[in-house]
């Protein structure tokens, strides 16, 4: 029989296979792949399919938006999925490998013997053979074993720093969103303007009454000449921390975008309660940094048991088959003959490395230098962590109090401003009085804005230093 025929039909069942068929998943990885660069924070397929930024745009959606568009997070849901594939290839090390080869030529030979023509002979023939062969491991003393369990931890790992990466980038997005938001707080709340400009008139009219010194309505005139400054330079702050926050979301800087005013949302509460010590301990058991670095730590005790084990005997079962229509001959220069043979075997093949040069104990000893290496990550990990969930709550700490303080002051700064604001209207006061509470008000009510959206960082920031934010961590502004 002819190998066109054979080659044909194969080369035609392989090209016939679909795309699906060939990325069916028969080693059972891709369960282990999120189905969003989000993961687990926006677990939804579709939940990673948005319209125009909302308006206004709340934390909620910024982050969904972060988590799901970020080039960070999609190279880490990367990760993920060449670590599947891997873990796929350590499992189909247990399976047979069956490879076959086809040979189509066209045989022209030729033999001149000077003075023996008789001896001489010449053939043409097209010579064709086939032939296919398996190989099965049997048994390898625990090399696709620990194969598998590198692969295992690997996969792990990769998901554990996806889990960091989202965290981490949670808390990028709060900060940068809550500095937006402080900044456009602060570009709504500058009617520092107004009452500059309304201390203006006054001192003008009194100026103009004589019964003030011009001196009065030029001081009002540079205040409210300051106030301008200052709201083209709180413009200026908005537009570029509304750019980083578009940047964050994957957004042209340029994509307008409106935020929440400041003072809705969540407030601080006591909500603190638990330890810092507890923080701490918690954290470095179960924050996604330390079990990424715990699962390279197991990753790397099963490569020196792989490489351990590849330097051990192999047992495999080995099969061919083989045929062609190699043409006979009876001798030198007797005419060949149209012929056809085919072989097989099957057996076991013990394959036993005696000695390779020494490499393997290198090989060894790099593991298990590899091995030192991730267990000093791993501690190194726990101390950053732990050192991060203390700064955390400290900074919880210190803006709460910061919020209570500011409040109380910007209470303090109104009232004074009133005061200021009536005594000078009634002649019993001066314009250094009237412009100094303006000032302060001003700057209280800056401090009040910025008080409240670093509590409400610091809050999330804490946990994220735990490893606990999910969405839910943002329902409340």
């Amino acid at each position: 029989m002819s190998a066109k025929p054979i080659i044909a039909a194969a080369l035609a069942v392989w090209l016939t296979i679909s795309p699906e068929a060939r990325a069916f998943d028969v080693l059972r990885t891709e369960s282990a792949i999120p189905a969003t660069p989000a993961d687990a924070i926006v677990p939804d397929a579709g939940g990673c399919l948005f319209a125009p930024p909302g308006n206004p745009l709340l934390l909620g959606e910024a982050v969904e938006r972060a988590l799901c568009n970020n080039p960070k997070t999609r190279e880490a849901w990367a990760d993920v999925k060449a670590q599947a594939a891997g873990l796929g290839i350590a499992r189909s090390a247990y399976l047979p490998t069956v490879a076959g080869t086809a040979q189509l030529m066209r045989d022209d030979s030729v033999t001149n013997v000077a003075g023996h023509p008789s001896l001489s002979s010449a053939s043409t023939a097209n010579l064709n053979s086939e032939s296919i062969s398996l190989n099965w491991t049997l048994y390898d003393f625990g090399a696709r074993s620990a194969s598998v369990t590198n692969a295992s931890a690997l996969l792990a790992a990769a998901h554990s720093m996806q889990d960091a990466t989202l965290q981490t980038l949670f808390v990028t997005v709060a900060k940068d969103y809550y500095a937006a938001q402080a900044a456009a707080g602060a570009l709504a709340a500058l009617d520092v303007e107004r009452m500059a400009a309304d201390s203006a008139k006054v001192a003008a009219a009194r100026v103009d009454r004589g019964i003030a010194p011009i001196s009065d309505a030029l001081q009002a005139q540079t205040a409210y000449t300051q106030a301008v400054l200052s709201r083209n330079k709180a413009h200026g702050a908005w537009q570029t921390a509304a750019g980083a926050l578009a940047a964050d979301l994957a957004l042209s800087p340029d994509v307008p975008l409106q935020l929440p005013p400041v003072t809705n949302g969540v407030k601080p509460d006591a909500a603190f309660a638990q330890s810092v010590s507890d923080l701490m301990d918690d954290a470095r058991r179960t924050h996604p940094t330390v079990l990424a670095a715990q699962a390279q730590v197991d990753a790397a005790a099963a490569k020196v048991e792989q490489t351990r084990a590849e330097g051990l005997p192999n047992l495999s079962l080995v099969s061919k088959y083989s045929r062609d229509n190699q043409p006979a001959s009876l001798g030198l220069g007797v005419a060949e003959f149209p012929s056809t043979g085919h072989e097989w075997y099957v057996g076991l093949q013990l394959t036993i490395p005696f000695f390779s040069g020494f490499s393997r104990t290198y090989q060894v000893r790099q593991t298990q230098a590899q091995l030192e290496h991730q267990q000093d990550a791993l501690d190194d990990a726990r101390q950053q962590v732990g050192l991060e969930v203390w700064n955390s709550y400290q900074a919880v700490q210190t803006s709460m109090n910061g919020v209570k303080d500011s409040t109380t002051l910007f209470d303090i700064a109104q009232r004074s401003f009133t005061v200021a604001q009536r005594r000078y209207q009634a002649g019993v006061g001066n314009i250094l009085e009237l412009l100094n509470a303006q000032t302060a008000l001003a700057n209280a009510q800056q401090q009040r804005i910025q008080a409240l959206t670093d509590w409400r960082a610091s809050r999330l920031r804490l946990a994220g230093s735990l490893g606990r934010l999910e969405t839910g961590s943002v329902v409340d502004q």
